[in-house]
């Protein structure tokens, strides 16, 4: 005999739509550019020479982090 007295069911979380994911991404990336481009360039005049990444890239990554990071929470 089972148990009919639990309403137990097996669903899928509910997960955010992927066009959520990149309006958030993309206000992100925008967000953090300008702070990119400032912090690649401050490298640039103290280093001397052109850093590794650019400020895209940089800014790019940090994207990549903090969105998930929302998306987790």
């Amino acid at each position: 005999m089972s148990d009919q007295t639990s309403d137990f069911h097996l669903t899928r979380p509910v997960r955010p739509s992927r066009a959520e994911f990149r309006v958030y991404f993309g206000l992100i990336f925008l967000a953090t550019l300008p702070l990119a481009t400032l912090t690649w360039a401050l490298s640039l005049l103290r280093g001397g020479h052109w850093p590794d990444r650019g400020p895209v890239a940089r800014a790019w990554s940090q994207a990549r982090i903090i969105t998930p990071m929302i998306f987790s929470a």
